[in-house]
């Protein structure tokens, strides 16, 4: 079989792509027609009259009272103050795997801090609630695009605005977080002008059948380009490599067919190949295309994933098609309905409610400048003329009759207050939750704040599918990009504090074994969000809590710690050195875990610099040594006196005792000399 060329290929590409692209949106239009309208209803000023109801009222009042934004802004706020954060769980519990874990958790805010992906979520979240659709995407940047050597990338996070006319997926996937899709598209327009600029391409040239289609890629005035993802399965074979000592090297087949030397080089070194296995790879490539042609075939991109991840407000599946709606639907004929009565009744007011007489022109002939401005002078009468009777004799006359002022229909003060029930019971009765009713517990204020806070869950619970889909999209991508060996990267901590960290670093294991710390290519995870107050609400309630605890400890120690802890979280302008302050002080206490660098840190000050308490409980320690000594000297002294003055006691009574037997030797003899005489 003759192998077809590339631009053949790509021509087949881009007919399939325009055609599938077809078919989602002849089955998508109208649903997400109606998102966009849905959003512009309660956004834009006058959108609430578009339609019919804007040529019945025409040359009319047409008032607005946008009830509608105001509810959608309360759940946006619900939104802001309850942020959703992604946690990364190892599927192994081991200490390697928990600290892995803590990487990708840092890792994954400091790309959001860089690339500002509050932006991103708010904008998704904002056009889910209002229209019932949004979306944002996933993209790999360099690190410096300034720099030609720096080869480094980061994770950036961005918004799609007008996702609902902007982001489609193929028909087939069902799961709300699209990760069964095979295709996606991103579109957006250009003008003519910029397109033939950068893709020196016309639209004038494309071929007819374009506009068969339903969707019209080309206007007089703009031509629609489109990102398209496609997802590619592949087997590929995966060759084992054994080397001299003893340790294997995997190398796939497509590495071998880019580098023809590599087999070589293995051979070199004494690697022999031992096995060779086959596994299914999954690639996602991408496309630049337009109604005419695919532009540019971008290749493969990062991770394994498409990186557009969707945000439903409210999402169901209806005649196996995907219906999905917002905050704003249901609640739109009731707010038409109250903006028709109200221009109406404004209608009526602004008419004149002062009876005017109607008069003959011959009555008024000549004092018409009088009558037209009586409501500017005021004056304190009015002339007529006499008129002519039947019988041609002048004679004078009153008004012919009086103008009426217009009545309100019963009917509206009724209707009026009937649409404003409706409209409390689509969007939520939130002035039941600003009223500060006196005489009722806090637990009764607690709840009817949690039954007001109910109805944004939906919102915030699908919002948190969506945040699971983008860590998954996210460790997808970084297993691919994040893989230099000792590069230096910052991770952010979940109190927004700053470390560095570095990739594939050496180490040595609990058992002596040298081991390899934040790679990410180990990194086998788990992808858990959490739905909880802001930082800065966290901040407060622990502040709270911690000054309540003071109040009821007794042990000093205990009240010191907790004040230092109050100190860290307290929230104002200037405060940070305290709270630096009071961080360093937990951690010399030993009740906080530092970290890497601040450990190295504390055990540089502890090098150069004694603890005072260390050196007051040293020099204790000292003396009380010395002491000891001295006392056992002398018990030493006191033990040897007393042997002395035994041993001179002996001594004097040895002495005695000689001294008697001499003088009795002495006495005998005298005896004996006497005794001889």
């Amino acid at each position: 079989m003759a192998r077809i060329s590339k631009s053949e290929a790509l021509a087949r590409l881009h007919e399939k792509a325009l055609t599938q692209f077809s078919d989602i949106q002849t089955a998508l239009r109208d649903e997400r027609l109606q998102c966009l309208q849905d959003r512009r209803f309660y956004s834009l000023t006058g959108s609430q009259w578009e339609g019919p109801l804007r040529d019945i009222y025409e040359n009319k009042p047409k008032f607005e009272v946008n009830k509608i934004h105001l509810s959608v802004i309360r759940i946006i706020n619900e939104y802001r103050n309850n942020k959703v954060t992604v946690d990364f769980i190892p599927k192994d519990a081991t200490p390697k795997a928990d600290s892995l874990a803590e990487t990708c958790d840092g890792l994954f805010r400091a790309d959001e801090q860089d690339s500002v992906a509050d932006e991103a979520y708010d904008n998704a979240f904002e056009e889910a609630v209002g229209g019932g659709f949004g979306a944002f995407r996933l993209r790999t940047v360099y690190e410096d695009e300034e720099d030609p050597e720096n080869e480094q990338q980061r994770i950036v996070i961005e918004p799609i605005f007008d996702a609902d006319s902007s982001v489609f997926f193929d028909l087939d996937a069902k799961r709300q977080d699209k990760a069964d899709a095979k295709f996606a598209y991103v579109i957006y327009s250009m003008t003519r002008k910029a397109y033939i600029d950068a893709f020196g391409d016309d639209p004038s040239d494309w071929p007819k059948v374009v506009h068969q289609y339903e969707f019209d890629w080309q206007t007089p005035d703009v031509v629609f380009v489109a990102e398209y993802y496609q997802v590619e399965h592949k087997s590929e074979t995966i060759r084992i490599y054994e080397r001299m000592d003893g340790t294997e090297e995997r190398y796939a087949q497509s590495e071998f067919d880019e580098d023809p030397e590599l087999e070589t080089r293995l051979d070199a070194i004494g690697a022999i190949e031992v096995r060779q296995r086959k596994i299914k790879t999954r690639k996602v490539r991408k496309y630049l295309m337009s109604g005419g042609k695919i532009l540019e075939d971008q290749g493969y991109i990062a991770g394994k994933n498409i990186p557009i991840v969707p945000v439903y407000g409210k999402r169901w599946f209806v005649d196996n098609v995907e219906r999905c709606m917002g905050h704003v639907r249901l609640a739109k004929d009731a707010q038409r309905l109250k903006n028709m009565q109200l221009s109406k009744l404004g209608e009526i007011s602004a008419l004149s409610s002062v009876e005017k007489p109607i008069l003959l022109p011959e009555q008024v002939a000549g004092h018409q400048v009088m009558w037209s401005e009586d409501n500017l002078r005021d004056y304190p009468y009015l002339l007529v003329n006499p008129i002519t009777g039947p019988d041609g004799a002048t004679q004078p006359a009153g008004p012919v009759a009086y103008t009426k002022s217009p009545n309100i229909p019963p009917a509206m003060a009724a209707l009026l207050e009937l649409t404003e029930r409706d409209m409390r019971d689509i969007l939520g009765n939130q002035e039941g939750g600003d009223k500060i009713v006196s005489n009722i517990s806090g637990k009764a204020v607690e709840m009817i704040q949690q039954r007001l806070d109910m109805q944004a869950y939906i919102y915030m619970s699908n919002f948190s599918k969506a945040k699971k889909r983008a860590g998954e999209v996210w460790l997808s991508m970084a297993q691919d990009v994040y893989v230099e060996p000792k590069r230096r990267m910052k991770k952010l901590g979940e109190n927004a504090e700053v470390e560095m960290i570095e990739l594939m670093a050496p180490a040595i294991g609990e058992k002596g074994e040298v081991i390899t710390e934040n790679d990410l290519s180990e990194a086998k995870m788990d992808v858990w969000v959490d739905i909880g107050p802001t930082s800065a609400s966290k901040r407060e309630a622990t502040v709270r809590a911690l000054t309540g605890m003071m109040q009821v400890t007794q042990d000093p120690e205990t009240s010191q710690v907790l004040q230092a802890m109050a100190m860290m979280n307290m929230e104002g302008e200037g405060i940070s050195d305290v709270r630096d302050y009071f961080r360093q002080k937990l951690l010399r206490m030993g009740v906080i875990k530092p970290t890497e660098e601040e450990a190295e840190q504390l055990a540089a000050m502890l090098q150069g610099q004694s603890d005072p308490n260390a050196v007051f409980l040293q020099a204790a320690a000292e003396e009380a040594i010395a002491k000891a000594a001295q006392a056992r000297a002398n018990t030493v002294k006191t033990v040897a006196d007393a042997e002395l003055s035994r041993a001179k006691t002996q001594e004097t009574l040895a002495k005695i005792g000689i001294e008697d037997d001499k003088a009795t030797l002495e006495g005998l003899r005298a005896v004996r000399d006497f005794a001889r005489e």
